[in-house]
């Protein structure tokens, strides 16, 4: 059975981030483009830009059909005008090649299903943080950051809190990564029966995270989908009826492992194999989500075994 523990996901970041970058010399992830507040030092962000959306099929380029007759694709074949009709005397040139030359059949067209999608900085974790309206600050010490809060954690009203700080895990820039996601480690280790009732406000911005499809941006999600699972009872029984809207992702991505050989990787041990993370979720929520869990998991991810032993 697998390791569900997670550690400190939040200073597993930074850790990441300067061993790729800074030791490895690494290219960082292209960052987007800011909201234009006064911390902003790039160009404004468009209002026409939603995160997990994707861009409508352009129907104006033509597309290759799929033909029956040939079992290949190819383009339709143009309508002929009064010019490029076959004339008397063409026999020949066709027969030689010369009229028409050879083009190989088109390849299908590209789904794009695991291609990332836009994830634009217009979170409300990162509008509120500009407007100081969070009790959070970074807290610098010797060995890792840590975040400071300014009231006790136990005094939040998670109703309110706790889906901003969720919206704000799909930030890709400090510190709104690192404080959204710390925050919400925090939240869930001492909010306890405060965290059951707030289930139904945080499968939106979940699910907007996941539709990114950005690798990155699920491990991290994932993460702290296991330790939301762990944080208070009944939370994995309450996630079982938005099975539909956090599982598709899951599905999708559940293949997405290295096959390295006999090599050594390790991005299990970092939490950074998406394959592996998502085995973890989905055997922790049938472990957890009471006698309903699996035969929902099943109907969304079909490949899916149970882990629990019937025998």
């Amino acid at each position: 059975m697998a390791d569900y523990q997670v550690g400190d996901v939040a200073g597993q970041l930074f850790t990441n981030t300067y061993r790729d970058v800074k030791i490895r010399g690494k290219s960082a992830d292209s960052l987007a483009p800011e909201t234009g507040s006064c911390f902003d030092m790039t160009k404004e962000l468009e209002n026409d830009v939603r995160p997990g959306g994707h861009a409508m099929l352009d129907e104006s380029k033509p597309l290759p059909a799929w033909d029956s007759c040939t079992l290949r694709h190819r383009f339709k074949s143009a309508k002929k005008t009064p010019a490029n009709y076959t004339k008397k005397g063409d026999g020949d040139l066709i027969k030689t090649g010369m009229l028409k030359q050879y083009t190989p059949p088109p390849a299908p067209p590209s789904a794009g299903a695991f291609r990332k999608r836009p994830n634009p900085p217009n979170t409300q974790f990162r509008k509120f943080y500009e407007r100081n309206d969070l009790p959070v600050a970074v807290e610098h010490k010797g060995m890792k950051n840590v975040i400071h809060w300014k009231v006790d954690v136990e005094k939040l009203d998670f109703h309110h809190y706790l889906p901003i700080f969720f919206d704000g895990i799909r930030e890709k820039e400090d510190p709104y990564r690192f404080l959204s996601v710390k925050g919400v480690e925090d939240m869930l280790y001492k909010g306890g029966s405060k965290i059951l009732p707030v289930i139904p406000q945080l499968i939106i911005p979940i699910k907007t995270a996941l539709n990114t499809r950005d690798h990155e941006v699920i491990c991290i999600t994932l993460q702290l989908l296991l330790k939301l699972v762990d944080s208070a009872d009944l939370v994995g029984e309450a996630l079982v009826p938005y099975y539909r809207q956090i599982l598709p992702i899951l599905n999708l991505f559940k293949n997405k492992n290295l096959n390295s050989g006999d090599k050594i990787d390790y991005s299990q041990r970092q939490k950074r194999c998406l394959g592996e993370l998502i085995l973890e979720a989905l055997q922790l929520f049938e472990l957890k989500g009471g006698e309903d869990a699996f035969i929902n998991i099943k109907y969304m991810v079909p490949t899916y075994e149970s882990v629990v032993n019937l025998g």
